[in-house]
């Protein structure tokens, strides 16, 4: 089956290649070409007005340097065809066979539009389906930067969450280290003032020297009764306290929020960098 070229699919393939290269280097030497404007206009034009011979000698100039790229590109395009024909002149002569070329076909307008037709049909339907491609792979990217996005909103409102929580046991732990630590100050406070209370007794029986001698191996003895019996209260309060049920409670609260702080550092150090 034959192509728009009159060529079958191959050899339109190696066409559209070579279509594919020239226009790159078109592209670049045009490219150039602009530059040589851009140049005159930003370090030839800063004045307000000029005079003839300066408007000519800056036309001059950039005659010069456009002259010399085309020149070049021409020259460049030139050899390059040549290269292109010596590589199909020698697969010929591999086969034995003798290639012609019929320069005045070069200039055959009919030929040349059906070119310039071939190349707009097949660089524009290529452009479409490049920038259709591009379309898809921005969509693609959009979708995947919103996943993410949401990875590390979720990430941040749950490290918050529990930082949130190791502050809550944390000021959990200081509330219960407060209520023992009462409980530890009254008992103290009960002590000093049972103390304070033998004390007094003690001043009171010096007012007769005899009744203090007589009374203080009575005394020492109640001492000793209140000394025991103040260790015996201890030992029963302490007993009595660990058998309420605000002391296992506490005491079950405390080990979970201990197994909490774990389980939450553990976890916070997922989040945190390294050291």
């Amino acid at each position: 089956m034959q192509a728009e070229l009159g060529l079958n699919d191959h050899h339109q393939n190696e066409v559209i290649n070579y279509m594919r290269f020239a226009r790159s280097k078109r592209g670049l030497r045009l490219k150039t070409v602009d530059s040589c404007f851009q140049d005159l206009k930003e370090s030839r034009l800063v004045e307000d007005t000029f005079t003839v011979d300066e408007v000519t000698d800056i036309l001059d100039g950039l005659q010069t340097v456009v002259h010399s790229e085309v020149e070049s590109e021409l020259i460049n395009t030139t050899y390059t065809n040549v290269l292109l024909l010596r590589q199909f002149f020698s697969q010929a002569e591999k086969w034995c066979l003798k290639l012609q070329t019929d320069i005045s076909e070069l200039e055959n307008r009919d030929l040349l539009e059906q070119v310039a037709e071939f190349e707009k049909s097949e660089f524009t339907s290529s452009n479409k389906k490049e920038i259709a491609r591009l379309h898809e792979e921005n969509e693609k990217l959009k979708t995947r930067l919103k996943i993410i996005e949401l990875q590390a909103t979720n990430a941040l409102d749950e490290k918050s969450k529990l930082e949130k929580a190791l502050q809550t046991v944390q000021i959990a732990q200081g509330d219960q280290k407060f209520n023992i630590t009462q409980d530890v100050t009254e008992l103290e406070n009960t002590m000093a003032n049972l103390k304070c209370q033998f004390e007094k007794t003690l001043q009171d029986s010096t007012a007769s020297q005899k009744s203090l001698e007589e009374n203080l191996v009575s005394t020492k003895h109640d001492l000793l009764k209140l000394q025991d019996q103040l260790a015996l209260a201890e030992k029963e309060l302490e007993k009595k306290f660990q058998q309420t049920a605000a002391y296992r409670n506490m005491k079950e609260i405390l080990s979970k929020k201990n197994d909490q702080i774990k389980e939450l550092r553990k976890k916070l150090s997922k989040y945190e960098p390294d050291d």
